[in-house]
């Protein structure tokens, strides 16, 4: 072993503190970079796999039986474009009653005697197909919501007794369940039905080739609705788009903290070293060897983090793709090999270059002055401070305290930067968590939904809830009913808009209290007809602004309306538009409310609010249910990582004042004997060297607080621009002025369990000892 070497050795081994600061640093910024850049590099990943293995449907169309004959079905197969088909298969929508006697929401049932083909090959999870009458095959996104240990239970559809016989999945989402062709006639019944035919195109990457292959298709039998793949992939994807920008945020803190933090350390074990550096120059090390040792004594503890963030980062990358491969049945664990290694090697990069900067002026220092120098700061420095301080009522041992880091304004500031950054964790940390929440809050406002309990008619396609007879009878009942707080009215209808292509879904509210269901971005609520609010995606697509005209056709009939307010909404990728009811009628004279949304006032017990409603509303022919609201799985995940970020984050902040403490009571451990022997006892010390960290912690406080607020308001924009969305007020705001006092003290807090145990050394430091070092 080279002297270099056993230089190096010893020093790691001496200088534990700033060991296990540099290490835990780097791994900081390590897991958060290796999160970021894996999700990034892996979002679309599971998807196209499986995509790819169950050769999905690039277009899943929807075809009216009675506007369409089997001969022009079968003559779509042969489209310009079109690869390969499967179809036809017969669908209808159906209401089921499962196990425990619960009505499930309606769902698709595809009529299929077989799960393979050339296009959609659904894949067992569970289970087998349905291959005789009474048997059904649950897709796989809907076992989540039904449950475990469903295969093998009993259902009804009607009268009709069925056997869950299986769970699959479809990676083209072409169904909520299947059943056989014959089974699913005895289902429908005379209800609605369509044909579903299953196209792969030659090419279909963009959303302009599948356009090309549906108008091809429709040259050759008009459809009644489609999917397009790259729908369905937008949503697989989005929520791990979604992690990116807070990821990055939290790779940033880490890199930023990790120069700061290891110059500090590189710089302060050269300043108490240089005794050491001058003897190992008088025993013949070169500046070059001199700098290099300390730099050694840097990259071991970073290389060390650095593979532990590797490997903790790749952990925790688990969770957030499991639901991914849950779905689509892929076990992609999101490792990425060239994010590891691009991450790794360039933490060291930045570890090295810090180190090399910071541990320069070892090599710099001659023999001589490096021999006869001690480790006291200059007379003088800070003394001001010391003056002043002197005039406050505190005891001397603090006021000491509260002066002495004016003596180090360099390491003060290094302090105060290291507590900057873990108070701005913390506020950045309460902050996501918050405006994620009540981003959900906004979707989850309504307490029960009423819908009418009988259909008037059948059409192809997905049924839609049956418009009411009386609505004026239902919201009367409704306001009528103890616990009411508020209702809406809505009736949904397709429309189209000049300069956007495609159908959009309209949704025409009513109620005394509509406004209380949506979040304002810009402008106001609707007052009259003739006035629409849309979301910022539709905004982008028409290319126009709130107060602008926009013309609107329904059922034929052009529809003049003005753009009065955006707002937050997600529904339909925010191609939705909220208007008046009054403003469809002009095109649909008989609209009428379909579903009422209701919310009941604080403290009402829900549940039997709930079964109140439906006996009053029985007579009118309606029915109330009570809406679920569990946590969404994402806000889950991005709450967790958050959390655990900011801890490791706040941890390091507390090393980082630590190892700095620790370097200031060794320099002044000489002071320390003079004060001893002048009679400060070991609480005062204790009391003097916690106080010598005050003004530092409360500066970093306020000043990391500020820098929190600002990036949790820049991460959550981001999040909502990486789909498309502006947020309203309500969700950006979320610090009140006792919530910004309490963060700015998380400084003081860090400052002080940092400070803790380099003061209780001091305190323990005995007198002789101390007056023998220099």
């Amino acid at each position: 072993m080279s002297a270099l070497s056993r230089v190096v050795r010893s020093g790691v081994g001496r200088k534990r503190v700033q060991t296990v600061v540099i290490g835990l640093v780097v791994m900081i910024a390590v897991t958060s970079a290796v999160l970021g850049g894996s999700l990034l590099a892996a979002s679309q990943g599971p998807f196209d796999r499986a995509f790819d293995q169950q050769k999905g449907a690039h277009l899943s169309a929807q075809f009216d039986p009675g506007a369409v004959t089997g001969t022009q079905l079968a003559a779509t197969a042969g489209a310009t474009g079109v690869a390969a088909s499967a179809g036809p298969f017969r669908t209808a929508q159906v209401e089921l009653i499962d196990h425990f006697g619960h009505p499930v929401p309606p769902i698709i049932v595809v009529g299929r005697a077989d799960a393979g083909g050339t296009v959609d090959r659904v894949v067992l999870d569970e289970g087998r197909w349905a291959t005789a009458p009474g048997e059904i095959v649950l897709a796989s996104g809907d076992r989540m919501r039904f449950g475990r240990g469903v295969v093998g239970r009993q259902w009804k559809a009607g009268d009709t007794q069925l056997t869950v016989v299986g769970i699959a999945r479809s990676a083209s989402d072409t169904a909520g369940a299947w059943t056989t062709p014959a089974q699913l006639a005895a289902f429908a019944g005379d209800g609605p039905r369509t044909y579903q035919m299953l196209y792969r195109f030659s090419a279909a990457d963009t959303a302009e080739q599948v356009s090309a292959g549906r108008t091809a298709i429709e040259k050759l039998a008009p459809m009644a609705g489609s999917v397009s793949w790259l729908d369905i992939r937008r949503d697989a994807i989005s929520d791990t788009i979604l992690l990116v920008p807070f990821l990055i945020a939290f790779g940033l803190l880490g890199v930023v903290m990790a120069v700061l933090i290891i110059g500090n350390v590189i710089a302060g074990a050269v300043s108490t070293s240089t005794r050491r550096i001058g003897i190992l120059k008088a025993l013949g090390f070169t500046p070059a060897q001199v700098t290099r040792a300390y730099v050694g004594q840097a990259l071991i503890p970073a290389a060390v983090g650095a593979a532990l963030g590797v490997v903790a980062g790749n952990l925790l990358m688990l969770p957030i793709l499991a639901q991914t491969n849950q779905l689509y049945g892929t076990n992609d664990s999101g490792v990425s090999p060239a994010v590891d290694a691009l991450v790794a090697g360039g933490a060291l990069a930045l570890v090295a270059l810090t180190a090399v900067a910071a541990s320069a002026r070892a090599g710099r220092l001659r023999s001589v002055d490096a021999l006869a120098v001690g480790r006291t700061p200059q007379p003088g420095r800070g003394r001001w401070a010391t003056r002043l301080t002197s005039r406050l009522p505190l005891p001397r041992p603090v006021t000491l305290g509260l002066a002495h880091p004016f003596a180090r304004p360099v390491r003060a500031v290094s302090i105060v930067a290291a507590i900057a950054f873990g108070a701005a964790a913390v506020t950045f940390a309460i902050g996501l968590g918050t405006s994620l929440n009540r981003v959900q809050e906004v979707e989850d406002l309504a307490d029960i939904q009423v819908n009418a309990l009988h259909e008037k008619g059948a059409r192809p396609g997905p049924r839609e809830p049956e418009p009411f007879d009386d609505p004026a009878a239902i919201e009367q009942t409704i306001a009528g009913q103890t616990g009411t707080g508020g209702f809406m009215g809505v009736a949904r209808s397709e429309i189209t808009a000049a300069g956007i292509s495609g159908d959009l879904d309209a949704v025409a509210v009513t109620g005394p209290d509509s406004a209380r269901y949506y979040r304002m971005v810009s402008g106001r609520w609707l007052t009259g007809p003739g006035q629409i609010i849309v979301s910022t995606p539709f905004l982008t697509a028409a290319g126009k602004e709130v107060g602008d005209t926009i013309t609107l056709t329904s059922h034929g009939v052009a529809v003049p309306a003005t753009i009065v307010g955006e707002v937050f909404n997600p529904d339909n990728d925010g191609m939705q538009v909220v208007t008046d009811i009054a403003t469809l009628r002009v095109a649909e004279p008989e609209l009428v409310p379909s579903t009422y949304y209701v919310s009941v006032l604080s403290g009402t017990d829900i549940e039997a609010y709930t079964d109140s409603l439906k006996a009053a509303l029985q007579p009118e022919g309606a029915m109330a249910d009570e809406l679920s609201h569990g946590p969404d799985e994402m806000v889950i995940i991005v709450n967790t990582l958050t959390g655990l970020l900011s801890l490791m984050l706040i941890v390091v902040a507390g090393l980082g004042v630590m190892n700095t403490v620790v370097l200031e009571t060794r320099e002044r451990v000489h002071d320390l004997g003079v004060h001893k022997a002048l009679g400060m006892t070991p609480r005062q010390t204790t009391a003097m060297v916690i106080a010598s960290v005050v003004v530092t912690g409360v500066i970093g406080g306020v000043a990391g607080t500020a820098v929190g607020v600002l990036l949790q308001r820049t991460v959550i924009t981001e999040m909502a621009s990486s789909v498309g969305f502006r947020l309203p007020s309500s969700v950006l705001d979320v610090y009140g002025s006792g919530e910004l006092l309490l963060l700015g003290l998380a400084g003081l807090v860090i400052a002080v369990a940092g400070a803790l145990l380099p003061a209780g050394w001091a305190a323990k430091t005995r007198v002789a000892v101390a007056l023998r070092t220099e």
